[in-house]
């Protein structure tokens, strides 16, 4: 008696779809190209706008420090009289801070000003930890196009993680 084979005959497949094949095959690999570099843009964006604030916040040289103590809040931004302690900085009657950093009327906070502007970053780990608030949110962005669009649900789920612990953190200094 003749043993079966588990294998099956092989059978020739028409051209066309042997060419369907291989352009669905291209199809996936460019839907994953274009999915990574619109993840890469945002991260990347996402970092660039938190690196305009968080530069201020993070290096302590040559920049000009002091308190600034908040006396009144319209809009998005506060604003109150800043107190240099130390350094080559000068005292100003007015200097204004995001408000989402401020803390409440009357209270004093750590800043540092931006060169040649009234603008005040916040300083210390609050400061760091909003400055850093616009990348999570390209984590958490980035983290939907990379299981979406990607199907990489493992490093999507680190990236939405890290993304949500990093706002939950500036949340929590504030």
């Amino acid at each position: 008696m003749p043993r079966s084979s588990t294998r099956t005959p092989s059978v020739r497949r028409s051209r066309s779809r042997r060419v369907g094949e291989s352009a669905y095959g291209a199809l996936l690999v460019v839907r994953i190209g274009v999915m990574g570099l619109l993840a890469l843009l945002l991260l990347v964006a996402g970092a660039w706008t938190s690196w305009h604030t968080a530069q201020y916040a993070m290096l302590v040289k040559a920049r000009e420090r002091g308190t600034m103590t908040v006396s009144a809040c319209a809009g998005e931004r506060c604003t109150g009289p800043y107190r240099p302690t130390g350094g080559d900085g000068t005292q100003r009657a007015k200097v204004s801070i995001a408000q989402a950093a401020a803390p409440d009327k009357g209270e004093q906070v750590e800043v540092t000003v931006e060169p040649g502007t009234t603008h005040a970053v916040r300083t210390g780990p609050a400061g760091i930890l909003h400055a850093w608030v616009p990348f999570a949110g390209a984590l958490l962005l980035a983290a939907l196009v990379v299981a979406g669009g990607m199907r990489l649900r493992r490093t999507a789920w680190v990236m939405g993680l890290l993304g949500a612990v990093l706002l939950g953190a500036a949340f929590a200094a504030m």
